[in-house]
């Protein structure tokens, strides 16, 4: 399953960077369907990740609003508090988890300071 995880994540980064080049960008929502798809494979079970990004995609037209909207990953508060314990030996952090409700969180990706 992990091999399939890392094809899937290389996959995303090809489409990602050969549609840039080309111009193209025309997504409804933010992050894109591709930068939300990446997050999903990164975080969640094989299954759910294909289930919510379909699920994406089918409403990336114009016949929904479009807007925001972040991942939401489904974890235990004691886990989430237990990843934030160990963000002191880490020298960057990835995601944000932001409460939604109880234990539901929004999925923020962290962006790089380019000033360092």
């Amino acid at each position: 399953m992990h091999f399939i995880r890392k094809i899937i994540l290389k996959l995303l980064d090809i489409y990602q960077r050969f549609f840039t080049i080309l111009g193209y960008g025309s997504c409804r929502y933010y992050p894109t369907c591709s930068e939300y798809a990446k997050m999903e494979f990164e975080t969640n079970t094989l299954l759910k990740a294909l289930l919510f990004t379909i699920k994406r995609i089918l409403t990336c037209n114009q016949l929904f609003d479009g807007g925001i909207d972040y991942p939401i990953i489904k974890r235990k508060f004691k886990d989430i508090y237990m990843c934030q314990n160990s963000l002191k030996s880490l020298k960057e952090v990835k995601y944000w988890y932001v409460p939604k409700s109880k234990n539901e969180f929004f999925l923020i990706k962290s962006f790089k300071n380019k000033d360092k």
